[in-house]
C-alpha cells in the first residue's frame, strides 16, 4: 500500500471502531478513530487516571532472521547486546545519520529472529531500507496481518493479568510470548502515553475478541488518536514527521539517551562525527506558553529582541495539566531551562518559557 495512491486501508478492528461510535479520519492511509463519543478530553483523562485501548494496527510489523546485530548498519543503538526477553527503542538513521524512523526491536526469549514495529506513515520505506542495508546478513518477513493493541494507563495491568494471568510480572521495556484472552500474543511493557502499560501483538483474525474482551472490563474505554497524541505530548515523545525527520539527527533532537554506550564510543554509526561533536547549533525542547492560548505545530519561536530563533513543531493543550504545552526547535543558546521566549501566535508575541520534559512525569514500572 502507498499513500499517494489515494485507497485508504482499515485495520482489523473497522466495524468495531464503528460500533463503538468511532469518529474515523484518514491517517498514515488508513481510516482510523480520532476520538469516540466520550470525546478527546475525557479519553485522555480516563487513560492517565485508569485504562485506555488503541488500535495501533496500522504500525509495521516485521521479523528480522539472520545476522541480527547487522541491525547496527541503520541504528545506533545496541542490537548485538540486546538481551532475550528485552525490547529497545531505536532510531533508524540515514547514510548522513539524520533520523529516517524511530522504531522498537525486540529479542523473544528462545528466538533467532528479531521482532521489529515502525511507523505506519513510514513502514513501507523503512521496511526497503532496512533490507537493502542488511542484504546478505539478514531479511524482513514483513507482516501486515498482525494487529497491534495498546493498553495503557495505572490499571492496565490489573485489566491484563485477568486475560493473561502472570503478565503483570512483566517490567518495562521487556516482552514475553504468551496468550491474551485465549490468542497467541507478543506483548510488552511499554507504550507511548508515558503511562505503564502494554502493547499487544495478536493475529489480525484475533483482534476483535481481544479487543472486546479488554473493553468489557469496567476501566477500560476505546482511546483515538487525539488523545493518543495529546498524551505523548505531555510525555515529552516524539511523533516522526514534525518532532523528528530527516532534517534533524539524534543530538538535535534530544535523543542521544537512545545511542548504546558501546556504540557511542566505537563511533561506528551512521553520523556519528556529526552526532557526537558535543555542540549541536540547534535543540528539542519542551515550551509552557503563558496563558491560555495554544501554540501550534509552525509557530515562530522568538527571542526577547524579537529575533526567530526557532520553531514549534507540536503544540496543543495538556488536559492532565489544564494549560496549553508545546515542543519545538529553537537555537541551543537558547535552549537552557527557563529561558524566557515569545512565541508569534496569530503575528501577536505570547510569553513562554522553555521547560523540562516530560510535562507529566512518567509512570513505568521499572
Amino acid at each position: 500500500m502507498t499513500i499517494a495512491s489515494g485507497i485508504l486501508h482499515r485495520t482489523p478492528l473497522y466495524a468495531l471502531h464503528l460500533e463503538l461510535g468511532g469518529k474515523m479520519v484518514p491517517f498514515a492511509g488508513y481510516e482510523m478513530p480520532v476520538q469516540y463519543s466520550a470525546g478527546v478530553l475525557k479519553e485522555h483523562l480516563h487513560t492517565r487516571q485508569k485504562a485506555g485501548l488503541f488500535d495501533v494496527s496500522h504500525m509495521g510489523q516485521a521479523f528480522l532472521a539472520g545476522d541480527t546485530a547487522a541491525l547496527e548498519r541503520v541504528t545506533p543503538a545496541d542490537a548485538a547486546g540486546l538481551k532475550e526477553g528485552m525490547q529497545r527503542y531505536g532510531l533508524l538513521l540515514t547514510e548522513a545519520g539524520t533520523i529516517k524512523d524511530d522504531f522498537m526491536f525486540s529479542r523473544l526469549a528462545g528466538e533467532a529472529d528479531m521482532y521489529v514495529v515502525v511507523n505506519a506513515d513510514t513502514k513501507e520505506g523503512d521496511f526497503a531500507y532496512i533490507g537493502e542495508k542488511l542484504k546478505g546478513a539478514a531479511a524482513l518477513t514483513l507482516r501486515p496481518d498482525r494487529a497491534l493493541l495498546a493498553l495503557q494507563g495505572p490499571l492496565a495491568a490489573s485489566v491484563l493479568e485477568r486475560h493473561s494471568p502472570g503478565i503483570s510480572n512483566l517490567t518495562f521495556m521487556k516482552v514475553v510470548r504468551t496468550t491474551v484472552a485465549g490468542a497467541p500474543a507478543i506483548i510488552s511493557r511499554t507504550g507511548y502515553t508515558g503511562e505503564d502499560g502494554f502493547e499487544i501483538s495478536i493475529e489480525g483474525a484475533d483482534a476483535e475478541r481481544v479487543a472486546r474482551a479488554l473493553l468489557g472490563e469496567s476501566e477500560v474505554l476505546p482511546i483515538g488518536l487525539g488523545a493518543r497524541d495529546s498524551l505523548r505530548l505531555e510525555a515529552g515523545l516524539c511523533l516522526y514527521g514534525h518532532d523528528i525527520d530527516e532534517t534533524r539527527d539524534p543530538a538535535q533532537a534530544n535523543l542521544l539517551w537512545s545511542i548504546g554506550k558501546r556504540r557511542k564510543e566505537a563511533k561506528d554509526f551512521p553520523g556519528a562525527a556529526q552526532t557526537l561533536n558535543g555542540a549541536p547549533a540547534i535543540k528539542r525542547v519542551g515550551i509552557r506558553p503563558d496563558g491560555r492560548a495554544p501554540a501550534r505545530e509552525g509557530t515562530e519561536i522568538a527571542a526577547k529582541d524579537g529575533r526567530i530563533v526557532g520553531k514549534v513543531t507540536s503544540g496543543g493543550f495538556g488536559p492532565s495539566l489544564n494549560a496549553p504545552i508545546a515542543m519545538g526547535y529553537v537555537e541551543s543558546t537558547f535552549a537552557a531551562d527557563g529561558t524566557q521566549l515569545d512565541l508569534m501566535v496569530r503575528g501577536k508575541a505570547m510569553p513562554g518559557v522553555i521547560s523540562p520534559m516530560p510535562f507529566v512525569p512518567h509512570t513505568y514500572r521499572r
